[in-house]
């Protein structure tokens, strides 16, 4: 089958809507010329998007190669590769992204500390939202009806001396959640355990899980841990930016 012939291009510069026109109507013309009906493969090798050798065998050609890399340039940048970054901002710690799944979070990524200790927590591994910080930004963006039928039927377990067990002292800790836009569990989920986290947000603003760093106590204090808020709320509005 002879190649389809292509109307020639016109002339002067066009807006970059009008050259996405432009080569659509090309390969559709392109699929009309004559002695049709013609190979996709045919098609996209006169436009540029494959290559021949003539024996019937295509590979990448320049146009898809120039479309790959544009969509590369403008894609935004995976969860991995921000909490990556975020680690490197926060002195190496432990860092989280956990999901909410009904009245825990799960951990779906976890990039672990370069030190000679290791947090216990693992991908797949839920936790109650009440004592986790990323279950406290959870609670914290919850609308009230939700947060109050939550509360109404969901038990407040300790897990360790440090845990918020009770109705009033957690309302006041969501209500200091909100106003920072951060929370902290200070030694609530684990003893020695200490993390800040932010919310992950969907585009309603509704609460999908956290990003959290995650220290030990006798390495950072707590105010040196709080330092670090700025890039975990940031680091969580990207990743809402991905997720929500």
């Amino acid at each position: 089958m002879g190649e389809p012939e292509l109307p020639a291009r016109r002339g002067g510069r066009a807006s970059s809507a009008g050259n996405a026109a432009e080569k659509t109507l090309r390969v559709l013309e392109a699929a009309a010329a004559p002695r049709g009906p013609h190979r996709l493969t045919d098609i996209a090798a006169t436009e540029g998007f494959l290559n021949t050798d003539g024996s019937g065998r295509y590979g990448i050609g320049p146009r898809l190669r120039a479309f790959a890399a544009q969509i590369a340039a403008e894609a935004p940048p995976s969860v991995e590769e921000i909490l990556r970054a975020l680690q490197a901002t926060v002195a190496g710690h432990t860092v989280h992204l956990a999901l909410r799944s009904d009245d825990h979070v799960i951990y779906t990524h976890k990039i672990d500390a370069d030190r000679p200790y290791q947090m216990a927590s693992r991908v797949g591994m839920s936790n109650p939202l009440h004592c986790t910080a990323i279950g406290k930004c959870i609670l914290a963006y919850l609308p009230p009806a939700e947060l109050a039928a939550f509360l109404s039927l969901t038990p407040l377990p300790a897990r360790t001396p440090a845990t918020i067990t009770g109705r009033t002292r957690l309302d006041a800790e969501l209500a200091f959640v909100r106003d920072r836009g951060f929370a902290v569990d200070d030694e609530e989920n684990e003893p020695t355990i200490r993390c800040l986290a932010a919310p992950v947000l969907d585009h309603r603003g509704r609460p999908l899980g956290g990003v959290s760093v995650s220290t030990v106590t006798f390495v950072v204090s707590r105010a040196e841990l709080e330092g670090f808020a700025q890039h975990v709320v940031s680091a969580a509005r990207e990743v809402s930016a991905v997720l929500g």
